[in-house]
């Protein structure tokens, strides 16, 4: 069969492309930017790939269509397709119908997390032998590619709360019928699909009810807007998980979790793993790695839980996380040149990004912290986010803000809000200049964007390296 992919590009349509390739299918797809990696990845497996929209590409017509969801009414393919009623789908109904079907799913779910937590999921089957299919919303380094169909009935998948297509606006997961469910957490976000929590909670309890009695479902303890999305019904096997803290409140809702952890190192690199057993607490052992922070060990609790309803034992799953890589773009150091270190991250939620600074603020101790966060998301693009931004940027010293002309002004009143110690830019050639003049030797430098930057990223990085080998000269 030939199916032709429209949006192939984005990470995971690009998964979709090398899971029909897997299964023997000619694949060919076309997205508005084609450019590396995901374009290198498509072409390494054969696949053909036409830069833009033209409809002349569906000529002749290919067997079917699969459309991605960026895509919309008015888009000269998409058009096509319905003018001449070619077969069509979604990515998710796609990979539901052939490849979901009669396999145990794991999905990895919530608002932050799930790339992370769905690749320490893989990791941790791949170790114990399992062989896992999986679908992920990044490039896991251990596998080097973001979807593959395994050699078992597992499959892991990063379940995405965004709309499937055009035509179909629930959100993707709907479609993927986990047996294994990990609600990492709950938050409002996607302001350009949803106009309130209560309707991301709506598509979430959509998800609940397609687990099965015998399924099981991972939540953290106690956190209120899962425990309200809950309430609306829940048919299945029920554990959480809380961090072991050291207020007289955490600790009651401590006690009523199945899984716990304790830090062993402040920054997170090194925590032990708690399960209830049938008398008390019980330590399983110790995870020692290269990850920071405590949304990690979250992930990385959820991730041990889900392994071990598939049957691998708590032991293998913490010992599979001590040689766990973060996949790119998780608070990812590029570089350590003239004294700085230069990290990227993905972050773009007050949560996320508040998470990823404290995980750095605990790992450098008092050395300068210098974020640049790119308000790229529609989310921040509405502001929606300028009440909660300047306490998630707090443990930064300096904030370096940019926003592209003719966007929302939420970004100027985070600013505001934070004082002189932040600077808002339009121009990214003005940002690059003001954050290299402010570098000095032991500076932490953080960028923080969900997009391509502008190559930002690289171009910081090459200055960096740059004066390091001047003044080595």
């Amino acid at each position: 069969m030939h199916i032709h992919i429209l949006g192939i590009c984005g990470t995971f349509m690009g998964g979709i492309a090398a899971l029909a390739k897997a299964l023997g299918h000619r694949v060919t797809g076309s997205d508005s930017n084609v450019y590396p990696p995901m374009s290198t990845q498509l072409e390494a497996l054969g696949i053909g790939l036409t830069s833009g929209f033209e409809p002349d590409q569906l000529e002749p017509a290919p067997d079917l269509v699969i459309i991605g969801n960026a895509l919309s009414r008015g888009n000269p393919c998409v058009e096509a397709v319905l003018e001449r009623q070619l077969p069509y789908t979604s990515g998710a109904q796609w990979l539901s119908e052939q490849v979901l079907q009669q396999r145990w799913v794991l999905a990895v779910a919530g608002t932050h997390g799930k790339t992370t937590g769905s690749s320490m999921l893989a990791w941790i089957l791949e170790q114990a032998g399992l062989q896992p299919g999986f679908l992920i919303g990044g490039v896991p380094p251990q596998f080097g590619v973001s979807a593959r169909l395994g050699e078992s009935p597992f499959f892991v998948i990063e379940a995405d709360e965004y709309d499937t297509a055009f035509f179909d606006k629930r959100s993707k997961f709907v479609h993927y019928r986990p047996r294994t469910l990990v609600i990492n957490n709950l938050e409002y976000d996607h302001a350009d699909i949803f106009p309130d929590l209560a309707a991301i909670q709506r598509q979430f309890h959509h998800l609940i009810r397609t687990v099965p009695a015998s399924g099981l479902i991972l939540t953290p303890q106690a956190e209120p807007a899962i425990e309200q999305m809950l309430a609306e019904g829940c048919w299945s096997e029920r554990q959480s998980y809380a961090a072991q803290r050291n207020t007289a409140q955490s600790s009651a809702q401590a006690a009523e979790a199945q899984w716990h952890s304790r830090l062993l190192k402040a920054d997170g690199s090194a925590f032990s793993v708690l399960l209830q057993g049938e008398l008390q607490v019980e330590v399983q052992g110790e995870v020692h790695w290269g990850l920071l922070g405590q949304h990690n060990v979250d992930n990385a609790m959820m991730a041990i839980a889900a392994a071990r309803h598939v049957g691998v034992p708590v032991s293998v799953a913490i010992e599979a996380l001590c040689s766990f890589q973060a996949p790119k773009r998780r608070l990812e150091l590029l570089t350590e040149a003239g004294g700085v270190r230069l990290y990227d991250d993905f972050a773009h939620h007050p949560t996320a990004i508040q998470t990823t600074l404290q995980a750095l603020r605990a790992k450098v101790g008092q050395s300068r912290i210098l974020a640049v966060l790119e308000a790229r998301s529609n989310t921040m693009k509405r502001g929606v986010h300028q009440q909660a931004l300047p306490a998630a940027l707090a443990a930064a010293d300096q904030v370096f803000i940019f926003q592209a002309k003719g966007a929302a002004d939420g970004m100027q009143q985070v600013a505001a809000a934070l004082g002189p110690k932040a600077r808002l830019y339009d121009e990214l050639a003005d940002l690059e200049q003001a954050v290299l003049a402010e570098l000095q030797r032991g500076d932490q430098l953080l960028v923080m964007s969900n997009g391509g930057f502008g190559g930002l990223h690289q171009r910081l990085r090459l200055a960096i390296e740059l004066r390091e080998t001047e003044h080595v000269g």
